[in-house]
């Protein structure tokens, strides 16, 4: 993960030595500035993550920079620091965006530590924004094919009413896609989407994610309200299909959305007949190649801003050899490929010989990694982000189970996250 960085405005050149050396023994990148214009001026010509600002400068004081700085849109948390503080200057400061105040003579100790927990609001926000937008992405349905544009009035009917739908097509074709859109539009948009993955499931994990265990709510309990989308549900194994169609016939407060293989054959009575009212199917990437295009630029256009990097666009060869293949893991598979040259091409324009050699592309597993980083931990912070990003997409954006898949704490998971 890259080095979070520090401005620190103080007139005392003792303060900005102290806690440049301070702050730099913590691990964060220090740099200093004397004056209100100074820190306007460094904190207009590069990003940082926190200032420390002096309220008594000279010239223009703390106050009228922390003005300015956040007139000029420059987002960064900011801590005021002051030996001659008062209430009415600590809510001036607030009003104005300020995150906390300190006095001097400080106690660094307080200090690290209100640096540290606005540090981590601003990565708990900055990532409430990625989520944001992911859903918000999730429930779009790409696509120029007439076959796309009945599926979005499907969807669109659909949502209308609160009758259980069933998105049956091939395993990565955008079945949650659909059920998301659905939800969305319908009159429980504010309430919880709710994913059970059930083809993951064997009796005793869908016991115990369905209906809780152990004083934990199952799954079902947190839709109330909402809605659950139950992945695969037609690979949920039979007494629990059983027990799950008991439960639905009670007409619980819940809207029921599930997706199946193309013909639901591994759904039985009674479960069949409270998720397999209304059908949409979905449609595999080869036989709808004119969706191909559309999807893997917005898959391009949403990454590269996901992970920091600059825009990419593809060029003639590399977007016919796209259209060309026939995905056999459908849209799942072409936003891994997006991804990867997200992640591991360095030009902007995405030409024939970046793509992977399956697609068509003259790209190995052999790629030269180490011209692409410059560092060990910026290629290790990009892979584990990677790495979360994939485990939190198949988990249907359920932080815990990601972790669980992963092998690691909601703590460390959130740590890998790191800020987007």
């Amino acid at each position: 993960m890259a080095l979070e960085k520090i401005l620190v405005v103080d007139d005392e050149p003792g303060v900005r030595k102290t806690l440049a050396a301070i702050l730099g023994d913590e691990g964060y990148a220090v740099t200093t500035a004397g004056s209100g214009e100074e820190g306007l001026t460094n904190a207009s010509a590069s990003r940082f993550d926190a200032l420390l600002l002096d309220v008594w400068l000279p010239g223009i004081d703390g106050i009228e920079t922390l003005r300015r700085l956040k007139e000029q849109g420059i987002d960064a948390e900011v801590i005021m620091i002051s030996g001659h503080g008062t209430i009415d200057t600590a809510v001036k400061a607030t009003k104005l965006g300020a995150y906390d105040f300190v006095e001097k003579p400080l106690s660094l100790e307080r200090t690290l530590l209100v640096l540290r927990n606005a540090l981590r609001q601003r990565r708990l926000v900055a990532r409430n924004r990625v989520l944001l937008a992911q859903l918000t992405r999730d429930t779009e349905i790409v696509g120029r094919s007439a076959f796309a544009e009945r599926t979005r009035s499907a969807a669109k009917a659909a949502a209308a009413t609160d009758t259980p739908v069933l998105v049956c097509g091939e395993p990565g074709t955008g079945r949650e896609t659909v059920a998301r859109a659905i939800h969305a539009a319908g009159r429980r948009s504010e309430e919880a989407f709710v994913h059970v993955p059930c083809g993951a499931l064997d009796e005793r994990l869908a016991e115990s994610l369905l209906f809780g265990a152990e004083g934990e709510a199952g799954r079902l309990a947190l839709a109330a309200g909402g809605s659950v989308f139950l992945a695969d549900v037609d690979r949920l194994p039979p007494g629990a299909q059983a027990r799950l169609a008991a439960w639905l016939a009670g007409r619980p407060d819940v809207r029921v959305l599930g997706s199946a293989g193309p013909d639901a054959s591994g759904l039985v009575s009674p479960l069949k007949e409270h998720v397999d009212v209304l059908r949409i199917p979905t449609l595999p990437l080869r036989e709808r190649r004119e969706d191909i295009a559309p999807l893997a630029e917005r898959f391009l256009r949403d990454l590269t801003r996901e992970y920091g990097r600059k825009p990419k666009t593809l060029d003639t060869e590399a977007g016919a050899a796209l259209v060309r293949h026939d995905w056999p893991g459908n849209v799942r598979a072409l936003r891994n490929v997006m991804e990867r040259l997200v992640l591991l091409s360095p030009a902007d324009t995405v030409s024939l010989a970046d793509l992977p050699s399956e697609v068509g592309g003259g790209a190995h597993e052999a790629e030269d990694l180490y011209a692409l980083f410059d560092s060990l931990a910026a290629g290790r912070a990009a892979f584990e982000r990677y790495f979360v990003a994939r485990a939190l997409r198949e988990a249907g954006g359920d932080r815990a189970e990601a972790a669980r898949r992963l092998g690691v704490t909601l703590h460390d998971l959130d740590a890998r996250m790191g800020p987007r």
